[in-house]
């Protein structure tokens, strides 16, 4: 006689017949959001175009001056960080997927990790991008570009703003995820689906940052 074995939590009651409302709704929301980072984007070339187009021929522009006051090895470092933090978070997800929600070995085999340990080195990867970028705004605050100090400063700071703010929810997002699995008795199919969602997210401001890093850093 065959003996039944267990379905992962993320897959319990037949829960993969049919996608998720909650992924479904979350992809879109994100379309959404890829629209205003679009939006962004439209900004700061429009600005930068305009503001090229009107300095004397042979004269540097505000452009070229001000992205030379960018720390281009302190900015890919951390980028790194952050795209590292996706792969941890996706490590995350294939551990929900199977119903690991904690270690099941030692603490320093990372191959025996489950949803928690991945989901903390992805929140403290994110929370050290996050504190790289506040570093990075008080040099150039230091430094003379501000806000309001002319038109680079602004889609700067309201390009990577806004998505350092979008980090921070996703840390945010982070905790809430973790904090269900404490206080839960049992790692459920409704969890799981929770840091499925999360990681959407999470990859989603991932590929933004790369794209953001490219246009303000890298793009001459």
């Amino acid at each position: 006689m065959a003996t039944a074995t267990a379905l992962p939590a993320s897959r319990e009651h037949g829960h993969h017949d049919r996608p998720s409302m909650v992924s479904v709704g979350t992809i879109v929301w994100l379309s959404s959001e890829l629209m205003f980072f679009a939006a962004l984007f439209a900004a700061y070339f429009t600005i930068r175009s305009v503001t090229t187009a009107a300095a004397a021929p042979g004269v540097e522009t505000l452009w070229d001056a001000s992205t030379e006051m960018l720390n281009i090895p302190f900015a890919l470092t951390n980028t790194l960080i952050l795209v590292l933090s996706s792969v941890t978070c996706q490590f995350g997800v294939f551990a929900a997927e199977h119903g690991r929600v904690g270690r099941v070995g030692s603490a320093v085999n990372f191959l025996k990790w489950g949803m928690r340990e991945w989901f903390i080195l992805t929140y403290l990867m994110g929370a050290v991008f996050v504190a790289g970028q506040v570093t990075e705004y008080a040099t150039l605050i230091h430094e003379g570009i501000t806000i309001s100090s002319s038109p680079y400063g602004s889609v700067f700071y309201l390009t990577t703003g806004f998505h350092g703010l979008h980090v921070t929810g996703g840390l945010i997002a982070f905790i809430y995820v973790l904090a269900r699995t404490y206080m839960a008795r049992k790692f459920t199919h409704e969890q799981a689906v929770s840091a499925i969602v999360v990681s959407y997210y999470w990859h989603f401001v991932d590929v933004v940052w790369i794209a953001l890093f490219a246009t303000i850093y890298l793009l001459k």
